[in-house]
């Protein structure tokens, strides 16, 4: 009976996202440019595409760059949204609501109105951020282009991926830290524990189901992040060397009218991000067999 509960489920999923990917895979065999969007057929070059991806270097790069940020930004994102939660364990009820209704309205505030926004604090002739920097003595941040070079421009982005993300790692680790017991806690404090010591050897182990999976969405969530480093390159340069996947990706396909090589590159992101995602379901796994 539960497998025939499901089956219903699965076949939606089967249906909705079996089809796209299945239409990638075997794109990805194929030449596949702006003819064949006018009904030409798409003759079948099996692994071509592949092999010119293997070796191009600036898709490599790009891997890099886009694997460096996505670790970095999750891990960021981790640790403040953490920090977040246990702060809202510990301070008092109104501070609590506020800092609670301050995290909401940046979940929900739209990506593009956002982007509009840390678009407008980081301008270089009229921005928030370098007026207040500029301020500081021995500090010149007199029309600084922060989107200008690669460093200081995904600098930026982690800002603003990081902001965005927070709430979400922040709530769901508070939502953890109210079923950890008050009586384990208050039992490690009689027998002499330091703060860092409950923290790190009661309720850390007791929260890390939640602190796993949440992780592991902010790996794949980050490593296709996609509008912001779009509208930060139409702020600034859209130069190969601000590319990650998502929009070296776009590029291709849009721009350049490759659909193959695109779909061979969104196969690989898919290999990437079960890589990425496979030793934490199969702690998951290993969880629920035990």
């Amino acid at each position: 009976m539960p497998q025939v509960l499901l089956l219903p489920a699965i076949l939606i999923l089967l249906l909705g996202m079996g089809y796209p990917l299945v239409w990638q895979a075997v794109t990805s065999l194929q030449e596949f440019g702006l003819a064949q969007q006018f009904g030409q057929a798409a003759p079948f070059v099996w692994f071509d595409n592949y092999v010119t991806l293997a070796t191009d270097p600036e898709l490599w790069a790009v891997v890099a760059r886009s694997l460096v940020f996505c670790v970095v930004t999750a891990v960021v994102t981790l640790v403040v949204g953490l920090l977040c939660a246990l702060l809202m364990m510990v301070i008092g009820k109104a501070p609590r609501l506020i800092l609670q209704i301050a995290l909401l309205l940046a979940w929900a505030m739209p990506v593009v109105a956002a982007m509009t926004v840390w678009i407008w604090l980081f301008d270089r002739r009229r921005g928030v951020i370098n007026y207040v920097l500029d301020m500081i003595p021995g500090v010149d941040m007199y029309r600084f282009d922060w989107l200008e070079t690669p460093m200081t421009f995904f600098f930026v982005a982690s800002v603003i991926v990081v902001w965005m993300s927070v709430p979400f790692v922040a709530f769901s680790s508070y939502a953890g830290l109210t079923q950890v017991s008050e009586e384990v806690l208050e039992a490690a404090q009689i027998d002499g524990a330091t703060p860092w010591q409950r923290l790190k050897h009661i309720i850390l182990p007791m929260i890390k189901p939640v602190i796993t999976i949440v992780f592991l969405l902010q790996l794949i969530w980050n490593l296709r992040v996609f509008t912001q480093i779009t509208m930060l390159q139409d702020a600034g340069s859209k130069s190969g060397d601000f590319d990650l996947l998502g929009t070296y990706i776009y590029k291709l396909g849009t721009r350049a009218q490759d659909f193959g090589m695109a779909s061979a590159v969104s196969v690989l992101v898919l290999a990437l991000t079960i890589a990425l995602s496979w030793f934490y379901i199969r702690s998951l796994l290993k969880e629920d067999q035990s």
